[in-house]
């Protein structure tokens, strides 16, 4: 049964309708996705209802560290993810077995750095991420468990990417939802009176535990032999030139991350020198949460489409990879805008979810409003940058990567809001995007015709 099941997932990724491959794959991703999404939605509607602004300035200064955690994992899952996607595609089984077991291995080490570290630095990463004197003791108490976490977080995220290549995104969709179900669950228990009251560090010691009974469940999963890519200790071999491949495909997924981390962080900063600056951060706090759950919603369409885009590289079948990079862009289109009208039209009821003080609904509802006015921006040029990485053209890839929120937002956050004040926090996202359209319009031909170039290139 299994070598039958994997036959299908095989057939799926090779011979299926590429746009009919990218949706059976990209639904159970995103709803993976959205389910990993409530675990900061809940942590941050729970610590809401503790009627705390400082509370939801402590979480919201942590989100930089929860971003570079997630770009340290993108860097090894989603290299991974491709490479054993174009292994699949050219039938060398062997060599998939090798990349995803070589790189879940570091991915425990890097776990275990990651933890000590970041408890040993914890303050004044905090202190740089924007904390002030008031909010930094319960910033600590959230962070602290989130540095625990990366236990399981880094490992089970190169696991859940290596499903992806092989298109088994059935478990990573239970072993997400599990977690953040449980998380639901846990989240009162460990935070209010009657539980165990521990407020803030109770959110975060219920979201740790929901991560590591996702880690679990997808280490049994390939530990059982049911997946077509086998992690096995023997094909655990570390090579330079693995390494350098696997960064060079993930770099620029990792570093969308780290620009965001430094956005939100240089956002935080400016805030924090405006009049009620721990409103304003606070309801920036929220809004991140909210624009994460946008993301999601592209991201997972994104998991869709990038295995099908990797097998049909590596399998040399131009036309099915054209053919899924035309339906990939009309869909992330549609998918944007529909994010951007209903966050535009809901921005003070969502904003009202989470927090009730006039001040933060009114700064959270411009905020949110501001950061997707021109959406699209953000979905074309991920877009484009799975491309670049999936045809080898990484350096590209991380150019694109860095725009959005790198090269054009952190310039325009620095100099607006000295003399725009919070006018010049609301018009930054909207700049930087109009910019990143007109430079991924002029890209797309180049795309177009490198990925042209290098499957030509491959098949000779």
């Amino acid at each position: 049964m299994s070598e039958k099941n994997n036959q299908q997932k095989e057939s799926l990724l090779a011979t299926m309708k590429s746009s009919k491959a990218i949706v059976k794959l990209a639904i159970p991703a995103t709803l993976a996705l959205l389910a990993k999404a409530v675990y900061n939605i809940v942590d941050t509607a729970y610590i809401g209802m503790l009627k705390d602004e400082t509370a939801l300035a402590a979480v919201g200064v942590t989100l930089p560290l929860l971003l570079i955690f997630v770009s340290i994992e993108n860097i090894f899952a989603a290299g991974a993810a491709v490479l054993a996607g174009r292994q699949l595609g050219s039938g060398d089984k062997d060599a998939a077995n090798t990349t995803v077991s070589t790189i879940v291995g570091v991915s425990v080490i890097i776990g275990a750095v990651l933890c000590v570290l970041g408890i040993v630095f914890m303050e004044p990463l905090l202190r740089m991420f924007g904390a002030s004197t008031q909010v930094l003791p319960q910033a600590k108490d959230y962070a602290f468990w989130m540095f625990i976490a990366a236990i399981a977080n880094i490992p089970a995220q190169s696991l859940n990417c290596a499903a992806r290549a092989e298109s088994s995104v059935k478990i990573t969709s239970i072993a997400v939802i599990t977690g953040a179900l449980l998380n639901v669950i846990l989240d009162p228990i460990f935070m209010f009176e009657k539980g165990f009251g521990l407020g803030v560090a109770g959110a975060s010691i219920a979201t740790t535990i929901s991560q590591f009974v996702t880690a679990i469940i997808l280490f049994w999963y390939y530990f059982s032999g049911r997946s077509i890519i086998k992690l096995k200790l023997k094909a655990i071999k570390p090579s330079v030139n693995l390494f350098k491949t696997v960064v060079m495909i993930g770099v620029p997924t990792a570093v969308v991350q780290i620009c965001l981390a430094v956005s939100t962080s240089l956002t935080n900063m400016a805030a924090a020198s405006l009049p009620e600056s721990d409103l304003i951060i606070a309801a920036y706090g929220v809004v991140q949460r909210l624009v994460l759950v946008g993301h999601y919603v592209i991201l997972g369409f994104m998991q869709g489409y990038q295995p099908v885009a990797a097998y049909s590289f590596g399998a040399k079948n131009e036309e099915r990879f054209h053919e899924s990079e035309r339906f990939a862009l009309k869909s992330t289109i549609f998918l944007t805008l529909l994010v951007e009208i209903i966050y535009i039209l809901l921005s003070k009821p969502l904003i009202m979810l989470f927090n009730q003080n006039p001040s933060v609904v009114e700064y959270g509802s411009k905020l949110l409003i501001s950061q997707v006015a021109i959406y699209p921006a953000f979905g074309v040029c991920y877009l484009m940058t799975i491309i670049f990485q999936t045809i080898g053209s990484a350096k590209y890839g991380v150019f694109l990567s860095t725009l959005r929120q790198g090269l054009l937002y952190i310039p325009f956050i620095l100099l607006l809001p000295n003399f725009f004040g919070i006018l010049g926090i609301y018009l930054t996202q909207p700049i930087a995007d109009i910019l990143t359209v007109a430079i991924c319009v002029f890209s797309y031909p180049a795309m177009k015709r490198i990925s042209t170039q290098n499957i030509k290139a491959i098949s000779d």
